[in-house]
């Protein structure tokens, strides 16, 4: 069963086993510039899932990508949370646009953690207005 989250300011829920998943893989495992950012989701069994990213100059998948295949691959089906965070002390770092419209298509109920002066869990489809919706994952 998923912990419940404590809460940060206002009413906004925050995951701070999430936050300190990822934390701790970007601590213990980046490696020079092929991995510089960690990722966390919450699965809806309430199992934690983790992810680096890949860093290639034609470009790699971002972390939260990454944690989407470790996630699928743990027979995950479903994701209510994710972040992600940047080695070199960076903290937590916003989503791509690739990754934003990834998640909103495959989890559009799902709630990102972000961090602009505290951090602050919002739904995805806040991080993309007017975004495309793709019918076949939704």
């Amino acid at each position: 069963m998923a912990p419940s989250p404590s809460r940060i300011g206002s009413d906004e829920p925050i995951d701070h086993e999430l936050v300190e998943a990822a934390a701790r893989v970007v601590r213990e495992h980046a490696s020079g510039d092929e991995h510089t950012v960690a990722a966390a989701a919450r699965t809806d069994d309430g199992r934690v899932a983790t992810g680096l990213n890949v860093y290639h100059f034609t470009g790699g998948p971002c972390a939260e990508l990454v944690v989407i295949g470790a996630a699928a691959a743990q027979g995950a089906r479903a994701l209510t949370a994710i972040v992600a965070v940047g080695g070199d002390e960076r903290g937590i770092l916003p989503p791509c646009g690739r990754c934003r419209q990834v998640l909103l298509d495959y989890y559009p109920a799902i709630e990102v953690i972000v961090e602009d002066g505290r951090p602050r869990s919002v739904p995805v489809a806040d991080l993309l207005p007017g975004a495309y919706v793709n019918a076949e994952h939704q």
